[in-house]
Protein backbone atom coordinates (compact mmCIF):
# COMPACT_ATOMS: atom_id res chain seq x y z
CA UNK A 1 0.00 0.00 0.00
CA UNK A 2 1.27 3.47 -0.86
CA UNK A 3 1.03 6.50 1.39
CA UNK A 4 -2.54 7.78 1.23
CA UNK A 5 -4.32 10.81 2.69
CA UNK A 6 -7.58 9.29 3.92
CA UNK A 7 -9.03 12.74 4.54
CA UNK A 8 -8.99 13.26 0.75
CA UNK A 9 -10.86 10.01 0.14
CA UNK A 10 -13.48 10.78 2.78
CA UNK A 11 -13.95 14.36 1.50
CA UNK A 12 -14.45 13.05 -2.05
CA UNK A 13 -17.11 10.59 -0.87
CA UNK A 14 -18.85 13.20 1.24
CA UNK A 15 -18.79 15.71 -1.65
CA UNK A 16 -20.79 13.22 -3.71
CA UNK A 17 -23.37 12.73 -0.96
CA UNK A 18 -23.82 16.48 -0.34
CA UNK A 19 -23.69 17.64 -3.97
CA UNK A 20 -27.33 16.79 -4.77
CA UNK A 21 -28.45 19.16 -2.01
CA UNK A 22 -27.17 22.12 -4.05
CA UNK A 23 -28.93 22.00 -7.45
CA UNK A 24 -27.81 25.58 -8.27
CA UNK A 25 -24.14 24.71 -7.71
CA UNK A 26 -22.16 24.48 -10.98
CA UNK A 27 -20.33 21.24 -10.17
CA UNK A 28 -17.97 21.31 -13.16
CA UNK A 29 -14.48 19.85 -12.65
CA UNK A 30 -13.05 23.27 -11.70
CA UNK A 31 -15.76 24.02 -9.14
CA UNK A 32 -15.63 20.47 -7.74
CA UNK A 33 -11.85 20.71 -7.36
CA UNK A 34 -12.12 24.13 -5.72
CA UNK A 35 -14.59 22.77 -3.15
CA UNK A 36 -12.33 19.81 -2.38
CA UNK A 37 -9.23 22.00 -2.07
CA UNK A 38 -10.99 24.54 0.17
CA UNK A 39 -12.33 21.80 2.45
CA UNK A 40 -9.03 19.90 2.60
CA UNK A 41 -7.14 23.09 3.51
CA UNK A 42 -9.47 23.46 6.51
CA UNK A 43 -9.18 19.86 7.72
CA UNK A 44 -6.40 17.84 9.29
CA UNK A 45 -4.78 15.37 6.89
CA UNK A 46 -4.66 11.72 7.96
CA UNK A 47 -1.89 9.83 6.16
CA UNK A 48 -1.68 6.04 6.29
CA UNK A 49 0.58 3.46 4.72
CA UNK A 50 -0.90 0.16 5.95
CA UNK A 51 -4.28 -1.52 5.78
CA UNK A 52 -4.48 -1.53 9.58
CA UNK A 53 -3.80 2.21 9.67
CA UNK A 54 -6.46 2.73 7.04
CA UNK A 55 -9.08 0.83 9.03
CA UNK A 56 -8.29 2.62 12.29
CA UNK A 57 -8.26 6.03 10.62
CA UNK A 58 -11.53 5.34 8.78
CA UNK A 59 -13.15 4.51 12.12
CA UNK A 60 -11.79 7.72 13.62
CA UNK A 61 -12.98 9.83 10.68
CA UNK A 62 -16.44 8.24 10.91
CA UNK A 63 -16.98 9.56 14.46
CA UNK A 64 -19.72 12.16 14.86
CA UNK A 65 -17.26 14.93 15.74
CA UNK A 66 -15.00 14.32 12.74
CA UNK A 67 -17.97 13.95 10.39
CA UNK A 68 -19.36 17.27 11.64
CA UNK A 69 -16.02 19.04 11.00
CA UNK A 70 -15.86 17.56 7.53
CA UNK A 71 -19.43 18.55 6.65
CA UNK A 72 -18.94 22.10 7.95
CA UNK A 73 -15.78 22.50 5.84
CA UNK A 74 -17.55 21.16 2.74
CA UNK A 75 -20.68 23.27 3.22
CA UNK A 76 -18.57 26.40 3.63
CA UNK A 77 -16.61 25.42 0.52
CA UNK A 78 -19.80 24.97 -1.54
CA UNK A 79 -20.97 28.44 -0.50
CA UNK A 80 -17.62 30.15 -1.20
CA UNK A 81 -17.14 28.54 -4.61
CA UNK A 82 -20.75 29.21 -5.64
CA UNK A 83 -20.30 32.92 -4.86
CA UNK A 84 -17.15 33.18 -7.01
CA UNK A 85 -16.86 30.30 -9.48
CA UNK A 86 -13.57 30.38 -11.40
CA UNK A 87 -15.11 28.53 -14.35
CA UNK A 88 -17.11 31.53 -15.51
CA UNK A 89 -20.47 30.24 -14.25
CA UNK A 90 -22.88 32.81 -12.87
CA UNK A 91 -22.24 33.42 -9.14
CA UNK A 92 -25.09 32.12 -6.98
CA UNK A 93 -26.00 32.17 -3.34
CA UNK A 94 -26.76 28.74 -1.92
Amino acid sequence: MAVTNLTLEVVQREYKSLRDGFPKFCGCDTCRSDVLVFALNHLTPHYVSTRQGEILTELSLASDGEKAKLDVALLEAFKKVALAPRCGAKPTQL
